[in-house]
């Protein structure tokens, strides 16, 4: 018999969420049908994606027109708007969630970009969110910066499940992994059920070679150009490896037999940026057990249609990645240097959704009331 590349993703251990959301892939049922034909198990969301969602169209004209009608700011429009949206998909993917334990049917949201510097604002819109959305399976997002760190832990202390973004280091994921392991040591002094909360850390994949592959270019040496489009990988596979090392050590047996279950790796930013590269590459070549790949629909499609699934393809793979990595500081290529400037675009890119996201919704406000 045979399966489709997804499935057989599945089958290694790998959980295929969909990084998009919108009302209208939830009202015309197309991601009920991702859930049933395609393997997918989860959705993230992030400022970017609302902003796409909510500018294109009319889908949403009805709740804007209804939140004018009641005087509602712009902030509190868009709180309504993006926690409804949540809220209906993780009822949506609630038989997942059962079957998995809870483990998969994961809806993430993320907290307003602009408090990503802000731990004590992180914290408090981090429970606001939770409690609007008041959905078992919901997760919220909280951006890996440093001021982020003591809201993961915080947020974690009160036994919300929380999606860890924006990762893009080596370094930063094991102080990301301290922080849930801290959370979860005070959610057990709370007396909160520790099998019931959830996490991931979502590792960033594809900018790490956009912003690499810029400085191999500018290089131009055949050394250089060979090692193209092969840091991204290298760098994923390297996190699994710190996965693997801080989630077996006695500190976390004492978590795990207190019911806890570990923070899974879950590799964001998966889809292709240079068209020269296999459309599938930060899927086939990041499979291993217990990972989440949160895939846009361009790549889940590429992956459905034609991904080649050989197995696990990150295990055993830590010494070949790390000579990648060794090779682009032979270069004067600094790691530090890259990792600090992809999180500062990345937290920038969603600020800037979001002011636009509210400018947009803003002026559709203003329309509605001068139409009433």
């Amino acid at each position: 018999m045979t399966t489709t590349p997804t499935q057989q993703l599945s089958d290694a251990g790998v959980s295929i969420w969909l990084d998009d959301l919108s009302r209208e892939r939830l009202s015309s049922g197309s991601l009920r049908k991702l859930i049933e034909e395609k393997n997918v198990v989860g959705v993230t969301t992030n400022p970017s994606i609302f902003h796409a969602a909510i500018t294109a169209g009319s889908d949403y004209d009805a709740v804007i027109a209804e939140e004018a009608a009641k005087g509602a700011s712009v902030e509190e429009t868009v709180f309504e708007i993006t926690t409804t949206d949540v809220a209906d998909a993780c009822d949506l993917f609630a038989p997942v969630a059962a079957a998995s334990k809870g483990v998969d049917g994961r809806v993430s949201i993320e907290v307003d970009p602009r408090l990503a510097w802000d731990t004590e604002g992180t914290i408090a819109e981090a429970k606001h969110l939770y409690k609007k959305v008041n959905k078992d399976n919901v997760h919220i997002k909280i951006p890996a910066t440093l001021e982020g760190l003591a809201a993961i832990t915080a947020t974690l202390a009160e036994g919300i499940s929380v999606n860890v973004t924006l990762i893009f280091s080596l370094e930063r994921y094991r102080a990301v992994i301290n922080a849930f392991q801290s959370g979860l040591e005070l959610a057990k002094e709370n007396g909160h059920d520790l099998s019931k909360i959830h996490s991931v850390a979502s590792f960033f994949v594809s900018r790490v070679d956009s912003e690499i592959d810029k400085r191999l270019n500018a290089l131009g040496t055949d050394e250089a150009k060979a090692l193209k489009g092969k840091a991204g990988v290298a760098n994923a596979r390297l996190a699994y490896q710190v996965y693997e090392e801080l989630f077996s050590t006695e500190r976390w047996a004492v978590l795990a037999a207190a019911g806890a279950l570990p923070q899974r790796p879950l590799w964001a930013s998966t889809g292709v940026k240079d068209p020269a590269y296999p459309d599938t590459l930060y899927v086939t070549e990041l499979v291993a057990a217990g990972v989440v790949n949160t895939m846009p629909e361009k790549t889940l499609d590429a992956t459905f249609d034609h991904g080649v699934v050989t197995g696990d393809t990150v295990s055993g793979t830590y010494e070949e990645a790390n000579s990648v990595l060794n090779a682009l500081e032979g270069l004067a290529i600094s790691y530090n240097d890259v990792v600090a400037i992809l999180e500062s675009e990345g937290l920038d890119k969603f600020v800037a959704s979001w002011k636009e996201l509210l400018a947009d919704v803003e002026g559709a406000l203003a329309s509605a009331r001068k139409a009433s």
